[in-house]
């Protein structure tokens, strides 16, 4: 098992205060699985996150799928950085404030420079798709310290 998927398993069941991602503090997801390029993550909707409408904002959602993406490509393991190269999302139904949001990531292909990954974002009982996004990513030459 690598050292970044060690790190995770340690957080389950845990928010991400600690993370040392700004946006993943932010939006400080609590952690209910992780297994190398698969994580789940639980977020409850702030009022903050909502557009004029009492709906949650696509662009928290945009956001929830990319940092959701992201820390699935760290449990990989790699030991150099990753960077977004696009976000395609499709969203299918609303979350209102208070409710519940389940992301489920995977990975749909790893290269040697390019990983494809995909978010789900799901209600609490998971009975509706809410968001889905998908991404592509880039190896950077930057190493990780």
């Amino acid at each position: 098992m690598n050292s970044a998927l060690e790190l995770l398993l340690s957080q389950l069941g845990r928010d991400a205060r600690h993370s040392p991602s700004p946006v993943m503090r932010w939006l400080n997801p609590i952690l209910l699985q992780a297994a190398e390029g698969a994580l789940e993550l639980k977020y409850t909707v702030r009022p903050e996150w909502l557009n004029p409408v009492g709906i949650l904002h696509g662009g928290i959602s945009a956001a929830m799928v990319d940092d959701a993406i992201g820390a699935t490509i760290y449990s990989l393991g790699d030991t150099h950085f990753y960077v977004t190269l696009n976000n395609y999302i499709d969203y299918f139904a609303p979350a209102k404030e208070g409710e519940v949001v389940i992301a489920v990531t995977g990975i749909t292909r790893r290269g040697k420079t390019l990983v494809a990954a995909w978010c789900e974002l799901w209600n609490a009982d998971r009975t509706t798709l809410l968001v889905k996004g998908s991404s592509n990513l880039l190896k950077t030459a930057q190493a990780k310290s």
